[in-house]
């Protein structure tokens, strides 16, 4: 960072009304985008596409006049050895393979939009095939057993239009006009290589279009003083002399004869985001905008943020649409001190920003983003703050952020409505955060996100100035909310010891305010952040020169691994996939999955309800095209063969690594060994034991927030830092499960594997396969509304494991507990090897 200039003095730039705290000073800006101003040269909107089915590949745009070769000539499958449904992956390298058995001779496949099977590599259709109105029925012949097929009905959840991307390209006028170094990084290209991006990988076609409207000075009104709306109205008429001037009164900012043009276009598009998803126009969105909004306070712009479009968003759900609680996710790398100020004293927004700190070194040098800041008056509690004290921050510490910090409080806090502050400056290779989160990260915050508030998620963009891995960042956040599944994330899950001690510390500031962090036996805070304004170290210089060039050559490394897991693991063409031995027509299905139904003698499948070793081999499992996720119903005496035969197969296919989640009555199977490829974890077991490394036991809590606190600081930690290929979640007899529940630890397990998860389930539960299918193929779970407080016997039970376990699994530490530990368990850590 550059050395900062003088507190700017201005009327203007102050602490909220009534406090006597300053709000700002000078930002050291010292560095300067260190990103290129594009990515290829191929023109946006058109791919090649050669063979059957090539043309709908993951994220692939077709050009409109595209035409693909005819369907290659149906044959019947050959034939199976046992009647049984079988949904099986091969290793992340291969994408998921799956074979729906021999159960049944209808196909089901409605796709979305319209869009025609044909299209989709690797899945045979009959010649007799018709499709139309996103509703389509493929009668294959030859079933040994027969069946009819049937329409599934969509769901209601799926009737809206998906995802909103809200843009206008009206925000890329303005433009710094004079030279600046601190603010030249903010630049109109944030925004056209972003959604160039978009365009080349067919993801902004995948959306509904909105085009932003301008946000009236009544709504600017909703956060913003009239004197303030009105001073940055009259930037219209200004000079280039007289906006710089102007401009020198705040803190690193810009004005342009447009930016009032813009700034209201960025809040119009924001708003006009939120009555999409409110009003059911689409499930979510993002709304793609400049200038950011997040610094910007009542009567001063700030940080190159004009209008505060996230506040002005929250204000504007709460008074249109009557919204009670609305939670706000800020992942900029830097503070947003200007939404903190803005809701301080408010209950109804519950605030969450992380931010690069480094013990207050870092710019906006505000004691108020330290972790003890909580909140004042009313709002006590509602201020979460988690500060960074070193730089380089990855994907670990950013995952164990949201498990151990921001869910279990959101889950309390149970939000209407969730806003992301969506700044992609903690990217590797930013040259603001300094930090080492990949892309794919944020696809695997996003997805987090989405199991809150019914899935009505609206992110905004904040910051991000290296532009190629900005662009990625803003892919992955769009395939995210689509539904697709987040990539994998590679390198070793294991936070850094800074960051756990900054999560200790905003756990032990918050547990008076939250039941989901109390009777947890916080460990006591080692070294307290430097508070005093006196006491604080000196900003840093700015990065050198060998900094740059390493931060440079990890950005081109990144963005080299991402690009190879898109090429090497492309999206399955069927996201998800049903075997059923019956016809249930209560069940409902989202449009796009794959459904399998027959009707099998019940005495010849529980006759077959035993490991068969020569169906693990058989390649007649891997006749039917690629799936991403799946679910096999079966009768009850099946279920414990099933799930065995299916870690022989994915393990006889290549997988590394399985994770077994067993809910219910089902014991582990005798023959798995504890090499390290297969973590078993029994929920639902007679006590709380880890009988090794990888065979963990735990009894199901008996309340929604034992399950939440079970779900969130043991299994997500234990299934990040395991890193599976594949996800088999077992539904056995008596699961104790509601199929809410059920439904949400299968939407947050499709993470850890890229979106690989098999669930067994009992057949007749047509409710609990829908929820599942939805589950899986991206759709919010139901909400689970306020929870009831884990009991003491399950709150000890999950504390007694952790003590256990958290010496190998870093994933579970939620605290340092003394300087060395975090080395003297260096050498037992489990790593997988990607």
């Amino acid at each position: 960072m550059g050395s900062p200039h003088a507190r700017r003095p201005s009327p203007l730039v102050g602490g909220p009304e009534g406090s006597d705290a300053p709000k700002s000073q000078a930002r050291g800006r010292g560095e300067t985008s260190a990103g290129a101003k594009g990515a290829s040269g191929a023109e946006p909107g058109r791919t090649a596409c050669s063979g059957f089915g090539a043309g709908l590949g993951a994220g692939r745009v077709l050009d409109p006049g595209h035409r693909e070769p005819e369907a290659p000539p149906w044959e019947p499958p050959p034939p199976v050895p046992a009647p049984f449904p079988s949904l099986l992956w091969g290793p992340r390298g291969g994408g998921a393979v799956g074979r729906l058995g021999p159960l049944s001779a209808a196909w089901v496949l409605c796709p979305p939009s319209g869009l025609c099977p044909q299209r989709v590599s690797g899945v045979a259709l009959s010649p007799g095939h018709q499709c139309g109105n996103g509703q389509c029925s493929h009668l294959r012949g030859g079933g040994r057993l027969g069946s009819v097929p049937r329409r599934v009905a969509p769901s209601d959840h799926n009737r809206a239009m998906g995802t909103a991307l809200v843009y206008h390209e009206d925000m890329t006028v303005a433009r710094l006009l004079w030279d600046d170094p601190e603010c030249e990084m903010e630049c109109p290209e944030r925004l056209t290589v972003a959604l160039e991006q978009l365009r080349r990988r067919g993801l902004e076609q995948r959306c509904l279009r909105l085009a932003a409207r301008e946000a009236s000075e009544a709504e600017l009104g909703l956060v913003h003083s009239p004197e303030y709306v009105a001073m940055v109205r009259g930037t219209q008429g200004l000079g280039k002399g007289e906006l710089q001037a102007l401009s020198g009164q705040y803190d690193t900012v810009y004005f342009h004869p447009s930016t009032f043009h813009c700034a209201r276009l960025a809040a119009g598009a924001t708003l006009q985001l939120v009555d999409a998803v409110l009003t059911g126009a689409a499930h979510n969105g993002l709304a793609l905008v400049r200038p950011p909004g997040h610094h910007s306070q009542r009567t001063a712009a700030n940080g190159f943020c004009v209008f505060n479009n996230v506040a002005i968003a929250a204000e504007y759900a709460k008074q249109k649409h009557g919204l009670h609680r609305i939670l706000i996710v800020d992942w900029d790398v830097h503070h947003g001190q200007g939404t903190q100020y803005i809701f301080e004293d408010d209950p109804s927004v519950l605030y969450f920003s992380w931010h690069r700190y480094e013990h207050g070194r870092f710019w906006p040098y505000l004691r108020e983003s330290d972790a003890d800041e909580v909140g004042r008056g009313h709002g006590r509690g509602f201020t979460v703050n988690l500060p960074w004290n070193q730089v380089g921050m990855g994907n670990a510490d950013y995952v164990a952020a949201f498990l151990h910090v921001l869910l279990p409080l959101a889950f309390e806090f149970d939000p209407e409505l969730v806003l992301i502050s969506a700044g992609f400056d903690s990217v590797i290779g930013d040259p603001e955060g300094q930090m080492r989160v990949t892309p794919e990260c944020f696809a695997h915050l996003t997805q987090l996100l989405l199991v809150l508030a019914r899935g009505r998620v609206c992110a905004v963009l904040e910051g991000g100035y290296h532009l190629e891995l900005l662009a990625e960042s803003v892919c992955m956040t769009v395939q995210a909310l689509l539904g697709d599944p987040a990539p994998p994330l590679l390198g070793a899950m294991v936070p850094c010891g800074s960051a756990l001690e900054s999560i200790q510390r905003v756990r032990a500031a918050h547990a008076p305010h939250w039941t989901s962090l109390q009777h947890q036996d916080m460990a006591p805070v080692l070294s307290p952040s430097i508070g005093s304004p006196e006491a604080r170290p000196p900003p840093r210089p700015p990065a050198g020169a060998e900094y740059m060039v390493a931060a440079a050559t990890e950005a081109v490394e990144a963005l080299r691994a991402l690009l190879d897991q898109l090429r090497l693991r492309p999206l399955p063409p069927v996201r998800t996939a049903i075997a059923l031995t019956s016809t249930d027509v209560a069940l409902v299905l989202p449009p796009g999955v794959l459904h399998q139904e027959g009707s099998a003698p019940r005495e010849e499948t529980e006759a077959w309800a035993r490991p068969h070793e020569a169906l693990v081999r058989d390649e007649a499992l891997t006749a039917l095209g690629k799936v991403s996720s799946g679910i096999a119903a079966t009768p009850a005496l099946a279920t414990a063969a099933t799930l065995d035969v299916a870690i022989r197969r994915g393990l006889y296919l290549g997988a590394q690594r399985l994770l077994c989640v067993a809910v219910g009555q089902l014991q582990r199977p005798p023959h798995l060994s504890d090499d390290g490829r297969i973590l078993w974890l029994d929920i639902g077991g007679p006590e709380a034991a880890a009988l090794s490394m990888f065979h963990v036991s735990v009894p199901l809590p008996g309340a929604t927030g034992g399950l939440l606190n079970c779900v969130l600081g043991l299994v997500l930690p234990l299934a990040y830092g395991f890193q599976p290929d594949v996800v088999l979640v077992a539904l056995g007899p008596a699961p104790g499960l509601h199929d809410s529940h059920s439904a949400l630890l299968a939407s947050m397990l499709r993470g850890p594997a890229g979106g690989r998860v098999l669930a067994l389930v009992q057949e007749s539960k047509p409710q609990l396969t829908g929820a599942l299918a939805r589950a899986l193929h991206g759709e919010a779970p139901p909400s689970l509304g306020p929870c009831s407080a884990a009991s003491p016997k399950d709150t000890q039970a999950l504390k007694h494991l952790r003590e256990q376990l958290e010496p190998k699994w870093r994933m579970l530490q939620v605290a340092v507990t003394s300087p060395g530990s975090l080395q003297s368990a260096e050498g037992e850590l489990f790593a997988p090897q990607n």
